[in-house]
C-alpha cells in the first residue's frame, strides 16, 4: 500500500512509530491504537510525541502476569490508516517487514525501536584477568529483538548501508515455546558507532535509563579521541 500523505515526518513522529512497531499494536476494529510498557516514562514520552490527551492505565503483562505494566489506548482513524500505509498492521508480531521511514528520520525510528523492544547492556569481562589486570574488558552490546526475521533483516541492511555496520542476526527460543525470537546484536565497536548516531543531540525523545548507559561509553570514547 502506498503511504498516505497525511503527516509531516518529524523526529518525534518517527520515534513514536518506532515505539508502536515494537510495543504498540493496531486493533482489528480499524481505529484503535494501543501502547504498553513497563516504563512509565516511555508512555509519557509517547504521549508527548503524538500530542495525546489519553490517560495512562495500569495492566498486567501477558508474558509476566505478576508484573504490572502501563497501558494506553486511543482512537484515531486517520493515524491508524496512515500507520497501515507505511507498513504496520494488526497482528504484526510475525509479519512485520520494512516500514516506510524516510532516511533522515531512520535513526529516530530506530531509537524508538531500541527503547521499545531492544536493550543496551554492559558488563566487565574478567575472564583473562588471571594473566594480568590489563585483561579486564568493559563489554558493550546493543540488541534489537523481534519475532519477525524480515523486519530485523531490513534494519540490518539499512544500518549496513548508512553506518557500514552489520552485527549478528540469530534466533533463540523462549522456554515452553517453539516460536523463534530473532536478535540483531552489535558488539562494542559497532555499538559505539550506532549509539553516537542515534543519540545525535541532547534534546531527543528517548528512554533516559538506556541513554545513560550509552553515554557512559560515549563520553569515554570522546575523551580518547
Amino acid at each position: 500500500m502506498k503511504e498516505i500523505k497525511l503527516y509531516n515526518w518529524t523526529s518525534e513522529l518517527a520515534y513514536a512509530v518506532g515505539l508502536i512497531t515494537t510495543d504498540g499494536s493496531l486493533s482489528k476494529d480499524g481505529r484503535h491504537i494501543d501502547f504498553t510498557s513497563a516504563d512509565l516514562q516511555l508512555l509519557k514520552t509517547f504521549i508527548k510525541c503524538l500530542s495525546l490527551k489519553t490517560k495512562i492505565m495500569k495492566k498486567y503483562s501477558g508474558h509476566t502476569p505478576k508484573k504490572k505494566c502501563h497501558h494506553l489506548q486511543f482512537s484515531n482513524i486517520v493515524l491508524y490508516n496512515w500507520l497501515i500505509s507505511i507498513g504496520l498492521m494488526p497482528n504484526k508480531t510475525y509479519h512485520l517487514r520494512e516500514i516506510a521511514i524516510p532516511r533522515e528520520y531512520f535513526r529516530d525510528f530506530l531509537r524508538g525501536n531500541l527503547d521499545g523492544d531492544g536493550s543496551i547492556f554492559t558488563y566487565i569481562d574478567r575472564y583473562m584477568v588471571y594473566k594480568d589486570k590489563r585483561y579486564t574488558y568493559h563489554r558493550l552490546y546493543t540488541v534489537f529483538n523481534s519475532a519477525s526475521f524480515n523486519h530485523l533483516k531490513w534494519i540490518q541492511l539499512i544500518l549496513e548501508e548508512i553506518l557500514n555496520i552489520k552485527g549478528s542476526l540469530k534466533s533463540w527460543v523462549r522456554k515452553n515455546s517453539k516460536t523463534p525470537i530473532w536478535k540483531l546484536k552489535f558488539a562494542k565497536k559497532d555499538s559505539l558507532k550506532l549509539l553516537s548516531w542515534i543519540y545525535h543531540k541532547p534534546d531527543l525523545p528517548c528512554l533516559n535509563r538506556k541513554r545513560k548507559i550509552a553515554e557512559r561509553f560515549l563520553k569515554n570514547l570522546q575523551k580518547n579521541q
